[in-house]
């Protein structure tokens, strides 16, 4: 049985160049620069993927994975995940994914990441990241992914046994050269300093704790990890005053808190829609808060084209260096031919770094209802990857800090199969990247 890359038979047709074998990826390589690559999937037919390294950029790779290799892969990995597939409830998508699905028995997770790794992964960028890991480094992965397999986790990918992409590489997700790079965009400024705005499980107007845009914590006790993660934030943390289910923080309240910010956590709702400029964060607004997107009830969303863009009586939002989106499906552009959502959003309006979510984020109540044998010990799931992912936005390098975490939880996956650290939590987030523009 194959384990991973380094035993495939080799699924893709790689185009003739002058550098096929995994040590050349070595070559040229300035001593003490970390390798990073542009790795770029794209829909058609068939499966596009090409990449290039940064040290060799005269050398692009590039081959053509055939979609009957691809679906059956694509397929089980949507089953396995408690985002809705078509006709499916969100009750229903959560009982599939967490009372039975892959992410939560190891046997079958292995399975799926061995299956997902052989359909996706070229043979010859496996070798290449072989080659690195032998020479003691560790690359960084700027992925563009596809509308196909936007929710693909790289962190889950099967390289040899229990090994998986996560601890060969730090990956992050690559935005479109258009948004990266737009001249008009002006990337907010970091400071460890910085002032963090923290919006934390919002009440949504019309909606109570239970219903569907109701609590996703629960009550958080005070002297709790999360508590205490909020608390050491002190004299920076904005808005002044208590810290979770506020129900005073709208969009007017939200602009006025991030103008000199650095950071921006948010724990709440985020819902999409047909396209990806209509994702939608809710906050604390009211029917009647100035914008575009059409109320739900006593409630209207901020949508991912009016943090953008404006509308009639709001000015565009502007974002902090650090944006975290701690929510069901937050980070869905790529799903779309457009990926312009709310992390493209944010990323236009200032952000350098977003964290977001590929998938939905079970709550710690569904998980113990739900995943066999976790029960209590579901306790302290969603709010450790809150933790983590404050933690990592404190940290110089976001990307590199929460893949240590995500590191960490793969090894006690794997290594226990203990559900509390199944992937269905921590393989959700990603991060983006989009430093300040290069003007030529």
């Amino acid at each position: 049985m194959v384990s991973g890359w380094r035993d495939l038979p080799d699924f893709g047709s790689p185009l003739p160049r002058a550098r096929t074998e995994g040590a050349a990826v070595l070559e040229d390589l300035p001593d003490g620069e970390r390798p990073v690559a542009r790795l770029r999937f794209v829909d058609g037919d068939d499966l596009f993927v090409s990449w290039i390294w940064d040290h060799q950029r005269t050398a692009p790779r590039m081959t053509l994975i055939g979609r009957e290799l691809v679906a059956p892969a694509l397929d089980r990995l949507a089953k396995a995940l408690p985002s809705p597939l078509p006709g499916e409830s969100g009750i229903e998508a959560l009982t599939r994914a967490l009372a039975g699905g892959d992410l939560v028995d190891p046997e079958r997770e292995q399975q799926l990441a061995v299956l997902l790794t052989s359909a996706l992964i070229p043979q010859w960028l496996g070798a290449e990241l072989d080659a690195l890991e032998e020479a003691g480094l560790r690359p960084h992965l700027r992925i563009q992914l596809s509308p196909s397999t936007a929710q693909l986790p790289w962190e889950l990918l099967s390289t040899s046994g229990v090994e998986r992409g996560i601890d060969m590489a730090d990956a992050s997700v690559l935005l479109p050269a258009t948004l990266r790079n737009d001249p008009s965009r002006a990337v907010s400024p970091w400071s460890p300093s910085s002032p963090v705005v923290t919006v934390l499980d919002p009440a949504v107007p019309g909606f109570s704790a239970t219903s569907e845009l109701g609590s996703v914590l629960g009550t958080i006790a005070p002297g709790s990890d999360l508590a205490r993660a909020i608390d050491d934030l002190g004299c920076r943390r904005l808005p002044r005053g208590e810290a979770f289910r506020r129900a005073d923080v709208d969009r007017l309240v939200l602009a006025q808190a991030l103008a000199d910010a650095g950071r921006l956590l948010y724990l709440g709702h985020v819902t999409a829609s047909t396209h990806a400029l209509d994702a939608r964060l809710h906050l604390s607004d009211p029917a009647d808060a100035p914008g575009a997107t059409p109320p739900l009830g006593a409630h209207r969303p901020y949508s991912a084209a009016e943090i953008a863009l404006g509308a009639p009586g709001l000015e565009p939002l502007r974002a902090p260096n650090r944006v975290a989106l701690i929510a069901c499906d937050s980070g869905t552009d790529m799903r779309f031919a457009e990926p312009t959502g709310l992390v493209a959003a944010f990323l236009h309006r200032g952000a350098e770094y977003v964290t977001a979510t590929r998938w939905t984020l079970p709550t710690e109540a569904g998980l113990r209802r739900l995943v066999p044998g976790l029960g209590d010990r579901a306790e302290g799931m969603l709010t450790d990857a809150v933790i983590a992912v404050n933690a990592a936005h404190e940290s110089d390098d976001p990307i590199s800090a929460l893949g240590a975490w995500q590191r960490e939880q793969r090894r006690l996956w794997t290594s226990t199969g203990d559900p509390r650290h199944s992937p269905i939590m921590w393989g959700a987030f990603a991060t983006a990247w989009a430093p300040e523009p290069v003007l030529l």
